[in-house]
C-alpha cells in the first residue's frame, strides 16, 4: 500500500508516529497551520510557529524517508482578533517562497461570526493576488452546514479563485455534496469520536464518488488516528473497491490536487 497524508498537525505527534506512517507506505505529509491548543498572544509567536513548519518538521520527517509539506495562515479559532490577524497576515507573504510551502491553510471557519469572516477574506485575498492553493477548515457539526455554506460564497465571491484550487476540509453527509456542486475538492477527515469514521467515509464515497475528494487523518494533540488513512483504505477492501480504487482514493487523488502547485514532487527511486 502506498499513500498520501495530505493533512496531518505533525508538530503535535511523536517521532514513533512518523515511523507507524512511514511503514505504513506513507511517502508525503502535508501539514496544515493549525491551532496550538491555546491562544497564541502575538505575531511573533506564530512566526516561530512558521519556522517550525518550514524549517524543523521538514527535517524531522526526513528521519523517516517522508517529505514534508505545509500550508501556512492563522486558523479560524485565532481570528476572532482581527487586529493580531493583520499582524499574523503580515508576515505571511515572503514565507510563501519557502520550498516545502503549498498555499494558505487552513483557513475557514469556527464560530461563523463576522470576525472570523472578514479575516477569511484576508486570507482568499493573500492566496488570490500570490496564486496559492487554499485548504479550508469547515466548522463543528452544530455550526458546519452554515459554515460551509458561508465559507462556499466568500471564494465564489472572490472571480480571481478558482474553485478547483481549493480544498473544502472536514466534509460530512450533508455538506460533501453542496462543495462537489460548486466545483470545489473535498476532504473527508477520518477521526475516531468526530467527523468521519472509515466507514462513513467509504459510505460517501459509495454515494458521491472518488472524482475531487480525499481522506486526511487531521492527526493532533487531540483524539485522532495517525494511520487513519490506511485503515480506511482497509475499510475500501473490504467494500470491494479494486486495488487501483484505493490508490485513487488515497495516493493519487492528493497528488492530483497538490501538483497544481509546482512545489509538489515526490522524490520517488
Amino acid at each position: 500500500m502506498r499513500y498520501i497524508e495530505p493533512h496531518g498537525h505533525m508538530v503535535s505527534r511523536t517521532t514513533d508516529d512518523y515511523l507507524a506512517m512511514a511503514t505504513a507506505g506513507c511517502e508525503a505529509v502535508c501539514e496544515p497551520a493549525f491551532w496550538a491548543g491555546f491562544d497564541r498572544s502575538s505575531a511573533d509567536g506564530f512566526y516561530d510557529y512558521f519556522c517550525q513548519l518550514t524549517e524543523h518538521e521538514p527535517k524531522r520527517a526526513a528521519k523517516f524517508g517522508l517529505q514534508h509539506y505545509t500550508w501556512l495562515c492563522i486558523n479560524p479559532k485565532e481570528s476572532e482578533d482581527v487586529a493580531l490577524a493583520d499582524h499574523v497576515l503580515a508576515v505571511i507573504p515572503p514565507l510563501l517562497e519557502r520550498p516545502n510551502v503549498l498555499g494558505i491553510g487552513e483557513i475557514g471557519l469556527n464560530k461563523n461570526s463576522r470576525n472570523e469572516i472578514t479575516v477569511l477574506e484576508k486570507h482568499v485575498d493573500i492566496a488570490a493576488r500570490h496564486d496559492q492553493l487554499i485548504l479550508v477548515h469547515t466548522p463543528h457539526l452544530e455550526d458546519k452546514f452554515k459554515g460551509t455554506r458561508l465559507i462556499i460564497d466568500v471564494l465564489k465571491n472572490d472571480q480571481r479563485i478558482k474553485p478547483e484550487r481549493c480544498i473544502i476540509d472536514h466534509v460530512e453527509e450533508h455538506t460533501v455534496k453542496m462543495v462537489k456542486d460548486a466545483g470545489f475538492w473535498a476532504g473527508m477527515t477520518l477521526y475516531p469520536e468526530s467527523k468521519c469514521t472509515p466507514a462513513r467515509a467509504i459510505d460517501i464515497l459509495d454515494i458521491y464518488g472518488m472524482d475531487q475528494i480525499w481522506m486526511n487523518s487531521a492527526c493532533d494533540w487531540g483524539i485522532s488516528v495517525p494511520l487513519a488513512v490506511p485503515r480506511a483504505a482497509l475499510e475500501m477492501r473490504k467494500r470491494g473497491y479494486a486495488e487501483d480504487q484505493i490508490d485513487q482514493m488515497i495516493y493519487r487523488n492528493p497528488i492530483k490536487f497538490m501538483s497544481q502547485s509546482p512545489k509538489f514532487k515526490l522524490n520517488l527511486q
